[in-house]
């Protein structure tokens, strides 16, 4: 069965739409997902510009600035909604695994 369009968020939608608590444009977005990941995270220019389309056609980006090919957006309400959503359902998945496993399970 498909999942329903941003029912959970990938880590690439998670941390391009945490960048864009402040705005900023899409190359700024290509650098500090790995930044602020540790470079655990990275993601390609073709995946992003999907992804910032989807998420303007979602409401839950906006666009702020244009100059020339340089766009500039923010997050919206929706969009810090979805973040906030996103984060609940990871912190359960953690408390899940720490009930689970405790203290043992941790490397």
């Amino acid at each position: 069965m498909a999942r329903a369009k941003f029912q959970t968020l990938t880590e690439q939608m998670f941390y391009a739409l945490l960048c864009l608590k402040d705005e900023c444009c899409g190359i700024d977005i290509l650098d500090r997902i790995p930044a602020m990941t540790g470079q655990r995270v990275n993601i390609g220019s073709g995946t992003l510009y999907t992804l910032l389309e989807q998420f303007l056609e979602e409401g839950m980006i906006r666009e702020t600035k244009v100059q020339g090919r340089r766009r500039s957006y923010i997050l919206t309400d929706r969009g810090r909604e979805m973040l906030e959503k996103e984060y609940e359902r990871l912190c359960a998945q953690a408390e899940d695994y720490r009930r689970i496993f405790g203290e043992e399970g941790r490397r």
